[in-house]
């Protein structure tokens, strides 16, 4: 099964190979790990119309043989000398690399090197198009993947739930969350976490510190897990002890916004729409100027993908997109909600990987 979705992953790369002296090598180790299913460092494959041979060092080269699928591997002593002789034996004149991954030395050094075999080095945003277009659909095992990373995440928040009171610090969760995600199965955190109370809960992105929780403090928590190799990624905002009213009611607009935008999710809806459908509720209540961020953004391989749900965003949603849904309020020196979600587009809606509950928690 996975020979063959890695299979059909290379085909569609192979598209954008005209000719037959073409090819493409990929250097990003996320690109190389979903087209060859090897997510490792120090790697390099190559895409030929006939042809796909995964390059790695010694250290992985035992790994890489056992992992990788629907590729040649060859164990390079020195990558140019093993590169160039394959390129020459395939007759290969032309070789694309992704534009958005290679430094400007690196991409030299290569260039300067092929050249002298007459193999003309091409930097250009095509691959970086196409491999996009192909991994912003999820097939089956992606999604299933990223179903398990969110399961992770919402037993080991569940949790830690019980660690959170006052006079706890914002750091001591993070590191408590953190070690439970990891005995709950997951291989990481999907990013630095986002666990901080009180005033710092209107800092969209803020670091957790030694600030201590208190009673009547909003309690942020922006989280998830990486599992094999695909990410997970919710918000929940909560209350410690009690909530004064002001806090109830900016929280209740975030939910309506939420809500609104999950509701609006199908296939063939641009995703400025989208963002629209919740920036319009939370502008006409009065907060337009402290929601500023987009509504949302693609999950998979990589924390933050394609699709953007931003006002600017002009992909048209399709079925097998993964995308959050987490607008917020961000009021300065007091406090900040978010309520984030994330869903697999289908036809119809949406299906959510996400079964926390949403209306307000005072633990």
């Amino acid at each position: 099964m996975k020979e063959i979705l890695i299979e059909n992953r290379i085909n569609k790369l192979k598209s954008v190979i005209v000719n037959n002296d073409e090819a493409i090598l990929l250097t990003n180790e996320i690109n190389i790990g979903y087209f060859c299913g090897f997510f490792k460092s120090e790697g390099y494959l190559l895409v030929t119309a006939y042809k796909t041979i995964l390059f790695v060092d010694f250290r992985y080269f035992e790994a890489a043989q056992k992992l990788s699928k629907c590729c040649e591997v060859i164990c390079f002593n020195k990558l140019m000398d093993n590169l160039s002789s394959v390129l020459k034996s395939c007759n290969i004149k032309n070789l694309y690399f992704e534009i958005s991954n290679i430094s400007l030395a690196r991409y030299s050094f290569f260039k300067t090197n092929l050249e002298k075999h007459s193999i003309c080095c091409i930097n250009s945003d095509l691959i970086d198009k196409k491999i996009s277009e192909i991994r912003i659909i999820k097939d089956k095992t992606e999604i299933e993947k990223i179903a398990e990373a969110q399961r992770i995440t919402e037993k080991s928040y569940l949790e830690v739930l019980n660690f959170l009171k006052p006079g706890v610090t914002e750091r001591k969760i993070s590191l408590e969350l953190e070690h439970l995600i990891k005995l709950n199965g997951g291989a990481d955190v999907s990013f630095d976490l986002i666990t901080i109370t009180g005033k710092k809960t209107s800092l969209p992105h803020g670091v957790p510190s030694d600030d201590v929780v208190c009673e009547g403090d909003f309690f942020t928590f922006d989280i998830g897990s990486i599992y094999d190799g695909y990410h997970s990624d919710t918000t929940r905002t909560v209350a410690v002890k009690n909530a004064s009213e002001e806090m109830q009611h900016v929280y209740n607009i975030v939910l309506r916004a939420q809500k609104a935008a999950l509701n609006a999710l199908k296939e063939g809806v641009k995703c400025s729409d989208i963002d629209k459908t919740a920036r319009d509720i939370i502008k006409n209540e009065g907060f337009g100027e402290y929601f500023g961020h987009a509504t949302g953004h693609g999950v998979g391989l990589e924390i933050h993908e394609a699709p953007t749900v931003s006002m600017n965003g002009d992909i048209i949603l399709r079925e097998g997109m993964v995308i959050t849904d987490e607008p917020g309020i961000y009021l300065p020196n007091k406090f900040g909600v978010r309520i984030e979600d994330m869903v697999c587009v289908t036809k119809q809606g949406c299906e959510n990987f996400v079964s926390l509950p949403k209306e307000l928690i005072i633990v």
